[in-house]
């Protein structure tokens, strides 16, 4: 009697991306994470971890992009899909903050921002004079800056600028930035493949280190920061009334 073994188990299996098809290391920790992630969505994984970077600023496209780039150098995505994927999350999460900005208007937005744990008014003063001063082009630069690509849309959409406008100028300034870690990536795939296979949790752990010495940093900055306005209104009642 004859067995017939169904299709699925004579295709070739999948290799995962937290495997090295290579060395058959398994990739560990948050690099594991991101590559498993990418590869398991292909190249529209890349695209959402863009996008979710651009409402979770916390997690750095630096090191996530570069990961799109190696597995692109590995074969197993196409380079400028991945690049066209992590341009289209970008775009779109920008999109969610020009219309934010376009529908509660300035008056609401500032008052928002003051009811934020750690932000004051003046911070939201500060980008949108940015914005007024340098238009255009602090949408194009601002697709290259930590944090400031995450919330340059806001002041955009109050301003009510064009939406195409905005759209092309976030297209550029974003290809721009994506390309370039994708293409380390992709440029260091070799050099990288070994000292992933090696250190891969090692590096996973200094990532998240970095990041949430970031985060630490940034929370004693802000708290420093609003202690001295504070005592500033205190002494001042002129201040404390502005």
């Amino acid at each position: 009697m004859s067995t017939t073994l169904p299709a699925a188990a004579l295709a070739p299996a999948r290799t995962p991306a937290a495997v090295d098809p290579a060395t058959g290391h398994e990739y560990e920790g948050f690099i594991g994470w991101v590559l498993d992630l990418m590869e398991t969505l292909g190249e529209v994984g890349v695209g959402a971890a863009v996008f979710i970077e651009t409402f979770v600023p916390p997690i750095p496209s630096e090191a996530v992009l570069p990961g799109a780039g190696f597995l692109a150098y590995d074969g197993r995505m196409n380079l400028w899909w991945a690049i066209l994927a992590a341009t289209a999350g970008a775009i779109l999460g920008a999109w969610i903050w020009w219309l934010l900005g376009a529908w509660l208007g300035r008056d609401r937005t500032r008052a928002l921002v003051a009811r934020i744990p750690l932000l004051d008014a003046e911070d939201f003063d500060k980008a949108e004079r940015f914005f007024v001063r340098w238009g255009p082009v602090a949408v194009l630069v601002g697709r290259c800056v930590p944090l400031v690509r995450s919330f340059i849309s806001i002041p955009a959409g109050i301003e009510r600028m064009p939406f195409w406008a905005f759209t092309a100028y976030t297209a550029i300034g974003s290809a721009v930035w994506n390309a370039i870690w994708i293409g380390l990536g992709y440029a260091f795939g070799p050099a990288i493949r070994p000292v992933l296979a090696e250190w891969s949790g090692v590096l996973s752990n200094a990532v998240l280190v970095a990041i949430a010495a970031a985060c630490l940093w940034f929370v004693v900055a802000r708290l420093r920061k609003l202690r001295r306005l504070r005592r500033e209104r205190e002494a001042d009642p002129a201040v404390a009334g502005d």
